[in-house]
């Protein structure tokens, strides 16, 4: 507002000098003393520094001043009159005119401030390119997808940790003793989850005051022994090393968690006995003596059981429940599509490089996850995957030394595919994939019956799961004779293993093939497919 006045001002000026100098070329109508606009001139004069000689010449003079006096008001305006505003760096950037919106590759307008911080994104560009050529390269990717590297955290089993933890922190705070048994097919992350749920027992009780646990870690087929257990258990635990006599260490234990303790600092002890099948299969009662141990009046002793047998819980529970130490009982599930894509990303996005095309990733969850869940068999999967692109490159590499290496050499479908041939496709899985459909039958129904720690069933037993089967399918199951004559030939395709007995009812009967094999080889057909599950 105050710049338009002033423009209105000067534009006044400018009429008031155009008038001046039309009254002074007039002729004087009345005397010098009466004329109004001398005092006027006078003033103008005095302002202007301009002489009132009224000659050609001041009409382009007074047009200059004129004009140089609206340049220095408007100067003047926007230097003195108005402050100034203080602009951010960014809106100064945006509202410069130099700063012209550029085009995506949308063809869309895009704001300079945006362009800004995606040009700097793609100076930074954290990957580097990736050369399959380079050992140092290669030998990074191999060590990160090994199943012996551990990851920093460990991803898709949270609602499990978190459950075993509470078990874990209840004992603690109340210094009760207790049972828990974790089961899950093998790759489903079982051990890998009971190493950081220990680490982080541990931290918890630090922050809460507690003392730290006392943690003895067994791996039951280490044993020589199943009765090896209580002797390694004793070994391991503090103060069990102070224990003399000459009573068996099962004793000595039993003694120890019957005593109340002196001190009320005394520790928890946390007892993990992993690959507990071997316990299972071997001496059942090692295995209730050593649940047991969690029922004795001063035990402070909090057993966990790791195996892969599923159905352990069907079978010992109700024995376990008779005894009082009955455990509770948590499923780690195999891994799905979503899950492995997951950890694999989670393994390889340390990398400064992309050695893998998500597309191949992809292929090898979905595959893996169809036929087992085993995150296991997927690192072995995307290793040998890795391989075959080594030696693809290795080739061309003798071929052509000089070739420069280019942007699409990472781990494609075809090699994925090449490898998901080379782990699963095997002759085995060609033979099953060949056999009539109630040799197939039979053989999914023998996958079925050894899941877990049985490792054999007789005749009968299985014949019959396979009638149960059929007749849940409305398929006309064969008699008790045709049923051992095509046991029989499974028997000599190596499929089965059939032991020798007076009556074929009685024969034992055992799988000699991988049960991956068998989902693999049936997983397209539906009914199998169900079957399995």
């Amino acid at each position: 507002m105050r710049l338009v006045l002033h423009l209105d001002s000067i534009s006044i000026s400018i009429s008031i000098s155009t008038s001046l100098f039309f009254f002074s070329t007039m002729p004087t109508i009345a005397g010098p003393s009466s004329s109004p606009h001398k005092h006027i001139v006078a003033a103008r004069s005095e302002n202007t520094g301009v002489s009132e000689v009224n000659t050609p010449r001041k009409r382009k003079l007074r047009s200059d001043s004129a004009a140089e006096v609206a340049s220095t008001a408007i100067v003047t305006e926007s230097s003195f009159a108005t402050p100034m505003k203080w602009k951010s760096p960014r809106r100064c950037a945006v509202s410069s005119p130099k700063a012209l919106k550029k085009e995506d590759s949308k063809g869309k307008l895009e704001s300079p401030v945006m362009s800004a911080v995606k040009d700097r994104f793609d100076c930074l560009d954290v990957k580097s390119k990736w050369n399959p050529r380079d050992d140092d390269q290669m030998r990074a990717v191999k060590e990160a997808l090994h199943v012996s590297k551990a990851p920093s955290t460990v991803v898709c089993r949270e609602d499990e940790q978190r459950r075993v933890l509470e078990f874990v922190k209840g004992c603690m705070e109340q210094k009760k003793a207790g049972s828990l048994y974790i089961c899950g097919c093998p790759g489903t992350g079982k051990s890998l989850s009971m190493e950081k749920i220990r680490q982080q027992a541990d931290d918890w009780a630090q922050q809460e005051g507690l003392p730290c646990l006392e943690t003895v870690s067994v791996n039951c087929t280490s044993l020589t022994k199943t009765t090896d257990i209580f002797s390694k258990i004793l070994g391991e635990s503090e103060t069990g090393k102070k224990v003399n006599g000459s009573s068996s260490p099962l004793q000595q234990l039993q003694v120890l968690f019957s005593q109340k303790q002196q001190s009320s600092s005394t520790k928890m002890m946390l007892i993990i006995a992993d690959e507990m099948d071997y316990l299972i299969t071997r001496d059942r009662g090692v295995l209730h003596e050593l649940f047991m141990l969690t029922t004795l009046p001063f035990s402070r002793c909090i057993l966990i059981g790791v195996a892969n047998a599923i159905d352990l819980a069907d079978r010992f529970l109700p024995k376990l429940k008779s005894l009082n130490c009955k455990p509770l009982v948590v499923t780690f599930r195999a891994y799905s599509m979503e899950q492995i894509l997951r950890i694999l990303q989670e393994r390889l996005v340390e990398l400064p490089y992309v050695a893998f095309q998500s597309k191949a990733l992809e292929l090898c969850a979905r595959k893996v996850s169809a036929a087992s869940g085993d995150m296991r068999k997927a690192l072995s999967v995307c290793r040998s995957a890795l391989e075959i692109l080594e030696t693809e490159v290795k080739g061309s590499t003798d071929q052509e030394p000089q070739s420069p290496v280019t942007e699409d050499q990472v781990v494609k479908m075809d090699h994925m595919v090449a490898a998901l041939s080379k782990t699963f496709k095997s002759p085995v899985v060609d033979t099953i994939q060949s056999l009539p459909q109630h040799q197939q039958i039979i053989v999914c129904s023998a996958a079925k019956a050894f899941r877990g720690s049985k490792k054999d069933r007789s005749i009968a037993e299985l014949n019959k799961l396979y009638t149960e089967i059929c007749k849940s399918s409305m398929i006309t199951p064969a008699g008790i004779t045709e049923f051992t004559n095509m046991c029989t030939v499974l028997n000599d395709q190596g499929i089965l293993k059939l032991s020798n007995a007076r009556d074929d009812k009685l024969k034992r009967v055992s799988l000699r093939v991988d049960e991956a094999d068998i989902t693999f080889a049936l997983k397209e057909i539906r009914f199998f497919r169900n079957c399995l599950l």
